[in-house]
């Protein structure tokens, strides 16, 4: 009947316990902040493993290997998208002294510590599913089966070692209310299937290698920021860097065409007035050339003291 085991805060030192699996009531498992270590296997060895399981806290131990989320492919829980806002986790215990009977009602809390802070849950709404695997030591890719837990309300996978692009998959979440995927090695774009998240109220990719546009409209007009710090490849609002695509639209075709005519004009003109100054400038070369040369002549003639020669004296040379 066991629903609830929270161990957070401590100082346990062991693998996962997966024979945790076993207990089909389990609801809550929480191992926040502990020595825990290891790979976590890869899949359960049936597909009744964790049948009830809604919030999984791994936060803050020394997990390794690639995302269990494997293991938890089969979760019911995290696949059901029922919204039951009214009715939260409980345990109700009842006895009789004498002809009355007595119930007392117990609603388990939680903490989830996000960012340095503590969120306390003081009832934990039974709709309520969240994965926390923040501040580990996991790696690879996360899967695109993770599109199928549609029920989560809550994913941080945070500060690991994740690589790889993020899934589209994760557009089918849309009971996602927050989503924390900062502090890895994920590249590529954001997947524009995620402005379709519209209950989303808290976003975090920063400190990935991301590129591209970051999507707009929706959700995403309220982010800050301190989302999307540390992609230097990110651009577009609410960046400071503006996508050069996004910020000015094409011309239009006339526009274009205009502005082509308008550099042929300019190209044209700017000939003929080129070739009309070099003719221009030959004319004008070959009046002062003239000139010059008539100048040049009587200057000689006076120096030397010479005389033009006749066309008689000239024959009286040629004959002798």
């Amino acid at each position: 009947m066991l629903e609830v085991i929270d161990t957070s805060n401590n100082r346990f030192k062991d693998t996962f316990p997966t024979w945790l699996g076993k207990f089909p009531n389990l609801k809550l498992l929480l191992l926040q902040s502990n020595k825990f270590y290891g790979q976590i296997l890869k899949s359960p060895k049936t597909n009744n493993e964790f049948p009830n399981l809604q919030i999984l806290d791994l936060s803050y131990n020394g997990f390794t290997g690639k995302l269990p989320l494997n293991f938890f492919k089969n979760l019911n829980a995290l696949k059901l998208d029922n919204e039951l806002h009214l009715i939260y986790i409980h345990d109700e215990i009842s006895d009789s002294v004498g002809i009355y009977k007595i119930s007392i009602i117990y609603e388990y809390s939680m903490k989830i510590t996000n960012k340095g802070l503590d969120k306390v849950y003081d009832k934990v709404q039974q709709s309520f599913k969240a994965i926390d695997m923040l501040s580990n030591k996991f790696v690879g890719e996360i899967p695109e089966f993770i599109g199928d837990l549609k029920g989560l309300h809550m994913l941080n996978l945070s500060n690991n070692i994740l690589i790889g692009n993020i899934p589209p998959s994760l557009g089918n979440l849309l009971n996602l209310k927050s989503l924390d995927l900062s502090q890895n090695r994920l590249s590529g774009e954001i997947p524009p299937q995620l402005a379709q998240l519209t209950f989303l109220e808290r976003f975090n990719v920063s400190h990935n290698r991301l590129i591209g546009f970051i999507p707009q409209g929706k959700q995403f007009n309220t982010f800050d920021n301190s989302s999307f710090d540390g992609n230097i490849g990110l651009c577009g609002n609410p960046l400071s860097k503006k996508c050069w695509i996004s910020d000015s639209s094409p011309p239009s075709p006339s526009i274009f065409e205009k502005s082509l005519d308008t550099s042929k004009f300019l190209f044209e003109f700017g000939w003929k007035i080129v070739l009309v100054g070099y003719g221009f400038g030959l004319i004008i070369e070959a009046i002062i050339g003239n000139v010059m040369a008539t100048r040049k002549h009587d200057w000689l003639m006076k120096t030397f003291r010479m005389k033009p020669q006749g066309r008689r004296s000239m024959e009286r040379e040629r004959r002798n």
